[in-house]
């Protein structure tokens, strides 16, 4: 079965992109919006992606019908402009495996909010398990992005945004 290798969602939120932005870069708060990422920890003594190349690793799970798998995958960030935009690609034995994007743009007194991925590259057995184990995983990640984006707008519309430099733009990295 081929499975797509590239998606995206968007959302509307009514908050600014600067108090998005900051919810985006404290990425240890991802496992509370992702129904698949439950777990995520900076590496290297990075705390926000205040420059390119900071690193953090995140812990993943995925139930089929038949089982439940789950892994680990450690990130790089690739993009950290203030407000705009924020990526990171997975590193999957040396190479870059899959790029998330979050893309911020001001719109009627709020911002667009869209969340995308794109496979750069998986290696034999995570391809395996995507075209074998996860038959349904193309509709499931759509899904799941949506989740994640529904559940950052509850935050950021409730006004529940860290502090600068509490995972935010600003911080080691």
């Amino acid at each position: 079965m081929v499975t797509a290798r590239q998606g995206e969602v968007s959302i509307y939120i009514e908050a600014t992109a600067d108090s998005i932005w900051q919810l985006l870069t404290d990425v240890e708060r991802m496992g509370k919006w992702s129904p698949e990422c439950y777990r995520v920890e900076w590496l290297d003594g990075a705390h926000a992606p205040a420059r390119l190349g900071a690193r953090f690793k995140g812990w993943n799970q995925y139930q089929n019908r038949f089982r439940m798998m789950r892994w680990s995958v450690s990130c790089e960030i690739t993009s950290a402009e203030p407000s705009r935009e924020v990526a990171w690609t997975t590193i999957l034995r040396g190479r870059p495996g899959v790029r998330w994007t979050y893309r911020l743009v001001p719109s009627n007194g709020g911002t667009d909010v869209t969340e995308s991925f794109e496979v750069l590259h998986l290696p034999p057995l995570a391809r395996f398990a995507e075209d074998h184990w996860m038959r349904d995983r193309d509709e499931r990640r759509q899904q799941a992005m949506q989740q994640t984006l529904e559940r950052i707008k509850t935050v950021a519309e409730a006004g529940q945004v860290p502090k600068p430099g509490v995972g935010g733009s600003e911080g080691k990295g």
